[in-house]
């Protein structure tokens, strides 16, 4: 194998599209602003990743745009691929952390299969594993020489999307054992309404099925491998990658409340242990 058949067997199945990736990166950047500032006026410093995950996907989606015209050149497809690979594990990161943090605001820590610190703990790790691997495939099939290191780093980043499904699949019964207890056993905290912990859990459901098909879809666009349908097709990452992950974007802006922190006047160990992560 040539070195130009080298390139041309990692790279590109298509031209990418200047106007995806311009709209795709001003969107991005508009909405991480909009995170900067509720991250700033609210102090919920525990959101950060959501900040760093928006970044990601602003550069990732401007690579893409400069691609357009030199569809021979790694670095673009390198740090688009990654970048918007990786980006929701991070904004993963922040919904477990809210999770742990609604259960320590309503005082049901009794009703939760997980500690609420354990939550954080466990999730977050799980994550770092994740992206540890993906991380790890990309730099493979960024280097790779032969069609065999492709193989193996797809199979890499194959594995680390499998194991992130698996993650975010427990955290999500572990979110539901609690939101169904919480329900039939309120506690006084939760009754007092200073936190609509109701609606909290909603918007946590609706971006993590967001998160979860998204998913579901890249196990499926590496499965086929890099002749399949979807890695061949363009559109199909802006419908099933950029769509989703806009919307998740959109949800998480509503987790910039300061009643969502752990109370400061009274916490407990189990707070401590969760603030090790703020």
């Amino acid at each position: 194998m040539s070195s130009s058949d080298a390139v041309s067997f990692k790279l590109w199945h298509y031209t990418p599209s200047i106007a995806g990736g311009i709209i795709g990166a001003i969107v991005f950047a508009l909405l991480t602003s909009l995170h900067v500032f509720q991250l700033l006026r609210n102090r919920t410093w525990f959101c950060i990743p959501f900040v760093i995950g928006g970044i990601f996907e602003a550069i990732g989606y401007a690579a893409r745009a400069a691609a357009h015209s030199n569809t021979e050149s790694v670095t673009p497809y390198v740090v688009q691929s990654l970048l918007i690979l990786l980006a929701p594990i991070l904004f993963a990161a922040s919904i477990y952390m809210i999770l742990g943090r609604l259960i320590l605001r309503t005082k049901s820590s009794s009703h939760a299969l997980i500690r609420p610190h354990w939550v954080t703990r466990v999730f977050v790790v799980g994550d770092i594993l994740c992206f540890l691997m993906q991380s790890a495939g990309g730099g493979m099939m960024a280097k790779a020489k032969n069609p065999d290191d492709v193989d193996l780093g797809e199979h890499v980043i194959l594995g680390g999307l499998i194991l992130q499904i698996l993650i975010f699949g427990f955290f999500i019964i572990v979110a539901l054992v609690w939101h169904r207890r919480l329900n039939a056993h309120e506690t006084v905290e939760a009754r007092r309404g200073e936190m609509p912990w109701r609606r909290y859990i909603k918007l946590l459901y609706v971006a993590s099925v967001c998160i979860m098909v998204r998913n579901v879809c890249r196990v499926v666009e590496y499965a086929m491998g890099r002749n399949g349908f979807l890695i061949t097709h363009e559109w199909a990452l802006y419908l099933y990658d950029f769509v989703l992950m806009v919307a998740t974007f959109i949800i998480c802006l509503h987790w910039y409340d300061p009643n969502i922190k752990t109370d400061s006047k009274a916490r407990s160990s189990s707070d401590v242990e969760i603030g090790q992560f703020n």
